[in-house]
């Protein structure tokens, strides 16, 4: 009994991590809809891209090469965040723009389309198998008494929660603030309006892929440096998932989005402690059917209100 709350922050801090990242990529998801009412199905392989984008660049630089930990982190994650932000202005321009205006069931295909190539591009050129990435931050930090249940926490999932927890705010201010940031939720009310009083309603939409890839890359990178290994295929589940966090806050919101993050890695994590590792996809995605029959909009979510 007296293991039992330790193991609970344990697996609770875990949960957080992993949502956290959850949470990253699903802010690319609602953004999206929320602009233009379109999945951006591509999304999970910008996140693929962005983890190895990083883990090019940490070979390119080398981990004898005497600059400090940080550094080298930081310029991971500004290589892999410019160049997926020219991946998400690609598809935007590829993939939706051409059929923005037809049938959604056009976009989706296309979307899925867009999906399958990236992932047999970055295949071919970096290869279909695990590829292992370096530890940079193999330390812990440690809570817990001499004989009894320890927690365990990697610095690398501590870095994971500061910087999702920094963008995330940082996020939340700038749309609130920013000149884009108001064009954005101009054009989330009324796409049509806002072009009508002068809003380049292109340019937001573009600006949108490309801020949701950075974020994305952001995500792929760190929990690349926790995990320490991937391939051309950790994108697909993973953004299923992100999409799952996205339609249980409530698709469209961007507090939605962060909190149903947090809330299908804590889930997930929870699942896979205490009833079996093989049913932590089951709960993650029983809690999407249970919240769409009870809360189709979602959590933070609010009925679409038909204008005419």
């Amino acid at each position: 009994m007296s293991e039992l709350l330790p193991q609970l922050i344990q697996q609770l801090f875990n949960g957080l991590s992993l949502g956290a990242i959850y949470a990253l990529i699903a802010i690319g998801y609602t953004m999206v809809y929320g602009i233009i009412g379109m999945i951006n199905f591509a999304h999970g392989e910008i996140y693929m891209i962005g983890a190895y984008a990083g883990l090019v660049t940490l070979s390119a630089i080398g981990t004898q090469s005497g600059l400090p930990v940080a550094v080298i982190i930081g310029l991971m994650l500004l290589v892999a965040v410019l160049l997926t932000g020219v991946y998400g202005f690609v598809v935007e321009q590829v993939a939706y723009k051409p059929v923005r205006n037809g049938p959604r069931l056009v976009a989706l295909i296309s979307a899925i389309g867009m999906s399958i190539f990236l992932q047999n591009w970055v295949a071919l050129g970096q290869g279909a198998r695990d590829m292992a990435v370096p530890s940079l931050l193999p330390g812990a930090l440690r809570f817990g008494a001499e004989g009894g249940f320890e927690i365990y926490v990697p610095y690398s999932r501590v870095l994971i929660i500061v910087v999702a927890v920094v963008l995330m705010i940082a996020l939340t201010l700038y749309i609130k603030h920013s000149r884009m940031g108001r064009a954005s939720r101009a054009c989330s009310q009324d796409m049509h309006m806002a072009n009508l009083l002068g809003i380049d309603t292109n340019r937001v939409i573009s600006f949108t892929f490309v801020l949701g890839a950075m974020l994305a890359a952001v995500g792929g990178v760190l929990i690349a440096l926790a995990v320490g290994k991937l391939n051309p295929f950790i994108g697909f589940l993973v953004g299923v998932k992100a999409f799952t966090a996205a339609v249980l806050g409530g698709i469209g919101s961007i507090p939605g989005a962060m909190l149903g993050g947090v809330l299908l890695g804590v889930a997930e994590t929870f699942a896979a402690a205490y009833i079996s590792s093989e049913y932590k996809d089951i709960v993650a995605f029983g809690l999407l059917v249970l919240i769409l029959l009870f809360r189709p909009t979602g959590l933070l979510g609010k009925p679409e209100v038909e204008k005419v």
